[in-house]
Order: C-alpha cells, then structure tokens, then sequence
C-alpha cells in the first residue's frame, strides 16, 4: 500500500487509521491540494502550498506545520515512495470531535495527512484533445476555497463521462466560470481569455503558471467574464490542471471548436508549459 504522512510522520499507510469522527468525514470540514511530480521532483510546491495555506485560513483552520516545514515531509515522502511521475495529495481537517455544527475547541487539532500516487501524463489527450459539455454551476459562492466539498463537482463530472465526454465546463446565468476539476480557457484572434480570479472560481495553480507564460511570451491575455456563446464560438478552448497540464477541447455539446483540433495558441502554450516543468523538473517525456 506504500507509505503515507499522518500529522507531519511518514507511515506504512496500512498503520493509519482516521477516526470517524473526523470533521472532514463527517462535514467536509477541511483544504486540500494536489502537487504534480515529475522526475521525482514537485512541480510549483510552493504555490500549491502557499494556496493550501490562503484555504486554511479562509475557513478559520490553523495549520499545524509551516508550507517550508510541509515541503519537506513532502520531498522525504516522495523520497521513500520512491515516486517518478505523478501527484502527492494532501488534506486538512479541522481534526476529531464529538459531532456538533459548531467548531471544536482549542484542544482538538488538526488532521493533516498526505500520500503519493503514480499518474503519467495525459499525452495522448492533449495530443489530439478532448470533448466537453457544459453544465449549469451549482456550487457554493467561495469556490476560491479549495475545500474538501466537492459534490456538485463530483455531479457534473459523472455527468460529463455519461456522455462521452473528458469536462463539464460550468456557467452561472450563461457566464462560463470554470470546469469541474479545472481552469479553461478562451483563444479568440489570437487572445487569450479566462474567468477572473475571484470567489467564483478556483485560482488554479496550472491557471497562473499560463497566465505568466502568456505574459512573458507576448501572448494577450484578459481575464474578463465570458458567456456560453462566446465558448461555442471560440477559435480554441482550453483547460489547465495539476493533472491535465495544458489540455485542448476541440468540441462542446456536440458542436466543433474552430475546426475541430487543437490550435496554435494552445499548441504554443503546451509548449511553454511543457519548457517551464523541464525548467523546474528535468527532463520529461515529449507531449
């Protein structure tokens, strides 16, 4: 089963035990965060870990270790985990109490745990892109939180895979906001557009790396609010992700985006980013 942290201690992950009455089990009552690794290396840790920090406060959770002193439990689980290429997940909770909608006091800790999976890189989707459908956004108003409540997600996710398709893009009265588990993104005449981030969606680490590419490589680029139909008629639609990297979308509810392949903007960016986990990681496969 391999190893994992328990509140700053690696562990044989059969040894863990969570407690049911975790406020994360019981409430959802707790952040979280996903780190992409790549040659054994973490890719954009301290931005993943500043958010978890931003999350934790947002929701009144003291975290029990430093981002600095996480980082390095994180590189030592990687280290014994003997992982190469793919993601470490991490999670905070409020910790162990009697079950009350009201926060437990001061002597109750947090739970802080982590583990390392093995995930490749999506290459043969972003190679030739994938299909998307949009969804009405259901969710709660501080999407800016990456909470551990997800289910509204989760809904449009399955409803995505029931029809044939890799996203569910979410709108709010026709506003497009952002995709299940990610970012996307607009290229019309060459520009760049995405959702501001504001409390509506996720400011998305994979979102920051493209907007500073963009910027650097003389690519325009607007977050401004965009509407269903300005989705439809793009010349590309992509989305960024810790595990989707720089992902093109060649078609929507059925109906083609420009013509049907990835485009030169996303193609460029796929580029970029790929240069920037060289730049960070090493050496990785070709996408």
């Amino acid at each position: 089963m391999g190893k994992m942290i328990l509140n700053g201690a690696i562990k044989e992950r059969t040894e863990i035990r969570i407690d049911l009455e975790d406020r994360g089990y019981q409430f959802g009552d707790g952040v979280y965060e996903v780190i992409r690794v790549y040659n054994g290396i973490l890719f954009t840790a301290d931005e993943h870990l500043s958010r978890l920090e931003e999350s934790a406060r947002s929701i009144h959770l003291t975290m029990p270790f430093s981002p600095k002193e996480i980082k390095e439990q994180l590189l030592e689980l990687v280290k014994e985990s003997k992982l190469d290429t793919g993601i470490i997940y991490l999670q905070l909770t409020r910790g162990v109490s009697p079950r009350n909608h009201l926060f437990p006091g001061a002597e109750v800790g947090p739970v802080y745990i982590a583990y390392t999976r093995e995930l490749a890189s999506p290459a043969q989707a972003m190679e030739n892109g994938v299909k998307a459908m949009t969804v009405e956004d259901i969710r709660w108003l501080r999407c800016d939180i990456k909470s551990l409540n997800l289910l509204p997600n989760l809904l449009a996710k399955q409803k995505a895979s029931e029809n044939g398709c890799f996203e569910a893009l979410q709108h709010r009265n026709g506003t497009v906001t952002e995709g299940s588990s990610s970012n996307v993104s607009i290229v019309v005449n060459g520009e760049v557009k995405t959702h501001p981030a504001n409390n509506l969606i996720l400011n998305g680490i994979s979102r920051q790396v493209m907007l500073r590419l963009c910027t650097e490589n003389q690519i325009t680029v607007k977050e401004e609010c965009y509407t269903v139909e300005d989705l439809l008629s793009a010349d590309e639609v992509f989305l960024t992700g810790t595990t989707t990297e720089v992902m093109p979308i060649v078609e929507i509810d059925g109906k083609k985006i420009g013509n049907g392949a990835p485009g030169p903007v996303t193609r460029q960016l796929q580029s970029l980013f790929k240069a920037e986990i060289e730049k960070q990681c090493g050496q990785t496969a070709a996408i």
